[in-house]
């Protein structure tokens, strides 16, 4: 086992003394009697973020099965797009078990964590029927059975039906690596949290709850809590003139629909290259927002600013450096930009250009990297900007 802990280090899951710990005193209490468990409790050990299923997936088909990757993996968007995912979904409705509203609502990981549970609420195995994970029969889970769009559990399949095959890396690609899907940016996203007490004190502080009645003597003691809320409010600010920026139209595009699907309380704003004491509130950049209006916006904002920050020096650094020729603003654009930074610690910028570009284009990259913390449109840079976002943010709403 000690090799398998080595690989998935290696495979960049982080494995700590405590989670071994863990999976060996699972193993005494006979909770991995078979394969499939020992999959299920090792990945709810070491697994902890989404972009690590992929990975622990190989690990443990390499070391346990002797298994070599498949080659590149199927994209969520294709399964969604295949006859398995539709007549499964056809499957769902005609037992009552997926409402009109819950399908309008379908979490594509909420397929997994059915399986889960099916798997945590079984014991044994079993062959036949209609519920659990085992071979034949209609359950959705398992292998060699009738019910489509369901996972395959190992196994060879009979039908070709199943959406989900445990040996084989059809997981949702959350690795820094991989192309931006409508999916994986999503749930990216989704990790933003601005999470702040709210509404009547209702939740059970269990802890302190504990804490309290030690103190008492035994006496039992009940805290509650406010309950943590969503507050989260996101500004965005897009650079949307010049050519510089026509390369990469496509990708903020998809990269900005996805922000402002997960954020409920989203204010955008647009400037040219640089802002120079004006921002916009449309395109064309026609409606300008006053400065001293735009600053009074909640301190606690998470800010996300689009552009390659790719311009001439003197744009950034000079007085009346705007390319605007009816520009009469003296004072430098940096300076307009430390402004906005100082007074919306909470923010980051989002570069389109390639990481490993930006030394060779304008200096003007590194001058804005070393104000703001500047990620590029990878899903890698984006899953660093959102982490950049929420330990600025924990600081803030504490």
């Amino acid at each position: 086992m000690i090799d398998f802990f080595y690989q998935l280090r290696r495979a960049g899951i982080p494995v700590s003394l405590r989670y071994v710990l863990e999976l060996y005193r699972g193993l005494q209490r006979g909770l991995a009697a078979n394969l499939d468990q020992l999959f299920l409790l090792s990945r709810l050990i070491f697994v902890k973020k989404l972009e690590h299923y992929d990975a622990f997936e190989q690990v443990f088909s390499s070391f346990f099965l002797g298994r070599e990757t498949e080659g590149k993996p199927m994209d969520w968007e294709d399964l969604l797009a295949g006859k398995p995912f539709h007549d499964w979904l056809r499957d769902q409705i005609g037992q009552g078990l997926l409402t009109p509203q819950q399908l309008r609502d379908y979490d594509t990981e909420e397929l997994l964590r059915r399986f889960w549970e099916t798997v945590l609420a079984q014991r044994g195995e079993h062959h036949g029927g209609n519920t659990w994970v085992g071979t034949r029969g209609r359950s959705p889970y398992g292998h060699g059975g009738l019910h489509g769009g369901g996972v395959r559990v190992h196994g060879s399949g009979l039908y070709g039906t199943a959406q989900k095959v445990i040996e084989k890396r059809n997981y949702l690609q959350y690795s820094g690596a991989s192309r931006l899907s409508t999916e994986n940016l999503r749930q990216v996203l989704a990790s933003l949290k601005s999470l702040q007490p709210a509404g009547p004190e209702t939740d059970l502080d269990v802890d302190e709850s504990i804490a309290l009645t030690a103190r008492n003597g035994g006496e039992i003691e009940l805290v509650f809590r406010r309950e943590l809320r969503n507050r989260l409010k996101v500004m965005v600010f897009l650079d949307n003139g010049g050519w510089s920026m026509a390369p990469y139209v496509n990708l903020v595009r998809t990269v900005f629909r996805r922000v402002r699907d997960v954020c409920r309380e989203l204010k955008v704003f647009y400037f040219h290259n640089c802002i120079y004491g004006t921002v916009y509130e449309d395109e064309p950049r026609t409606r300008g927002v006053p400065w001293e209006k735009l600053l009074n916006e909640s301190r606690d904002s998470r800010v996300i600013l689009f552009g390659d920050a790719n311009m001439a020096p003197a744009e950034l650094m000079a007085s009346y450096g705007s390319l605007d020729v009816h520009s009469m603003v003296r004072k430098p654009g940096i300076q307009w930009l430390k402004e906005l930074r100082n007074t919306f610690p909470c923010s980051v910028w989002l570069n389109p250009i390639p990481k490993d570009r930006w030394s060779r284009e304008s200096s003007t990259i590194r001058t804005l990297g070393r104000i703001f913390p500047m990620e590029d449109l990878t899903l890698g840079g984006i899953q660093a900007a959102v982490a950049v976002l929420n330990t600025q943010g924990r600081a803030l709403d504490r």
